[in-house]
């Protein structure tokens, strides 16, 4: 059964971000039982056996696993997935009686709530560790513990956000997770019943959420920038009886500097980025002639670390003078060599760069508003959104081109091979994913005479902006 994409890349990257203790299970509803001989590495029970136990299997044997009706043991199972309907003894709420509910009247309100996919449509599922690509699912159930959890549902919320909100039927805890994913399109978290804790062998830590497949990236998007933002897992203790503002992550401490940006007077601070040869500096050049002052970060980046800086002689003394040229100045090439294939060295530079470039941005800000109150102050930052300043901008704007044209323009700029370009562009968020942080996107594909026209709605739009803020 051939698949529509690879699934691997996006299932390592969610084990590895969130810590899984067991596989991501693809779970697809089969309209013909047949389809189950054309998955590879097919097993059926040996046995008739419950949903728990194939879930188990699936997610800690690492197994594939298909069944039809037959193969599964009790209708509770059966009719959840849509693949047969109930006995009256337990439409009527006989069966629910003999444990679960005081009387009949209880277990028949207990049935009657708990979501079924439609009968009929249905004749077998199919489940396997996704991770493999074994098919495409209809959606993904993930184990695991309510920190991790968390995380994920944070992840979710990340972009489009909405409240979610979850069930707890009780008993056939799975309908809650399956059938109601199904049914409504949206992640269905749940607390796993007895029967899959003393069947399926599920930990007494754990929880199980279904996913529609079709949220795998925007989960995976969500748990890289949380990533970004310092928000991971395992979460580290701050200490219940410290000062806990020091355990608080990074990003919360920018709410002074943003109040002292922002100011109270009438200016407008608007955040300008983009991918990689994308003419960010085009863009910036047409709102300088329009009266925007401008900050760009890449100058400010050359002048904190000019020879005998601190800037500088932080860097030397971690990478050694050979990132310097005969005249001690940085030699840039060398450096960005060293740093775009390796994260943690490019974290280091920019641990050495960035309180430097932030000190020189809040003079040059002052500076600007000092000489004029309303002044629509642009900063020029590529890694604007890589490294968490959205928050201290009234407004961001995106200069976009599509990757296919940033890899020609950075080839043709740098005189370099495609390979190389691509582990340029690798370093930094896809200009795709930039799109969803930003309030207003310039399209830099077409002329400059096209630009140009953009450049001046926008003006218009921050003219208008600014208004409204007075």
């Amino acid at each position: 059964m051939n698949t529509s994409r690879d699934w691997e890349k996006v299932i390592r990257r969610i084990e590895l971000l969130m810590r899984l203790k067991s596989f991501p299970i693809a779970f697809k509803l089969l309209e013909d039982k047949e389809k189950l001989s054309e998955i590879p590495f097919m097993r059926r029970p040996k046995q008739r056996a419950t949903l728990c136990q194939l879930y188990n299997i699936v997610r800690n044997f690492d197994w594939t696993i298909g069944a039809t009706v037959d193969d599964l043991l009790e209708p509770m199972c059966t009719s959840i997935i849509g693949l047969s309907d109930l006995p009256s003894f337990i439409k009527d709420g006989t069966f629910r009686s003999i444990v679960w509910t005081k009387n009949r009247a209880d277990g028949k309100k207990y049935e009657n709530s708990i979501p079924r996919i439609p009968m009929g449509k249905y004749e077998a599922i199919a489940m396997a560790p996704l991770v493999y690509n074994p098919f495409d699912p209809d959606m993904v159930l993930i184990y695991a513990n309510p920190a991790q959890m968390m995380l994920l549902i944070n992840a979710l919320q990340h972009e489009k956000y909405e409240v979610m909100e979850f069930y707890v039927v009780g008993e056939s805890s799975c309908a809650d997770a399956v059938a109601r994913c199904y049914l409504t399109g949206k992640p269905s978290l749940t607390i796993p019943c007895y029967g899959e804790r003393r069947y399926g062998h599920t930990q007494d830590d754990e929880l199980v959420i279904a996913l529609p497949a079709g949220m795998m990236d925007q989960a995976l998007s969500g748990l890289e920038a949380l990533y970004r933002k310092g928000i991971r897992y395992p979460i580290s203790m701050g200490g219940a009886e410290l000062d806990i503002l020091s355990a608080f992550p990074e990003s919360y401490a920018q709410a002074p500097l943003i109040e002292a940006l922002r100011g109270n007077d009438n200016r407008l601070l608007i955040g300008v980025t983009g991918g990689i040869a994308s003419g960010k500096s085009t863009v910036s050049k047409m709102l300088e002639e329009l009266g925007s002052p401008v900050i760009d970060f890449d100058v400010l980046s050359r002048v904190v670390v000019e020879p005998g800086k601190p800037g500088w002689q932080e860097i030397v003394d971690y990478f050694g003078e050979q990132v310097l040229n005969d005249d001690k100045t940085l030699n840039r090439e060398k450096l960005s060599d060293i740093v775009f294939k390796d994260m943690e060295k490019r974290k280091k530079l920019e641990s050495f760069t960035h309180p430097h470039i932030g000190e020189e941005f809040v003079r040059m800000v002052q500076e600007y508003v000092s000489e004029d109150p309303n002044a629509i102050i642009q900063v020029v930052i590529p890694l604007l959104i890589e490294i968490n300043l959205q928050a201290i901008f009234h407004a961001l704007v995106l200069v976009y081109i599509p990757e296919e044209e940033q890899i020609k323009r950075l080839m043709d700029r740098e005189k370099i091979d495609r390979e190389t370009a691509l582990d340029r562009l690798r370093s930094q968020l896809s200009i795709e994913e930039k799109r969803g942080y930003v309030d207003f996107i310039i399209d830099n594909t077409g002329t400059v005479e096209d630009t140009q026209k953009q450049v001046k709605e926008l003006w218009g739009k921050l003219k208008e902006l600014q208004k409204r803020r007075d």
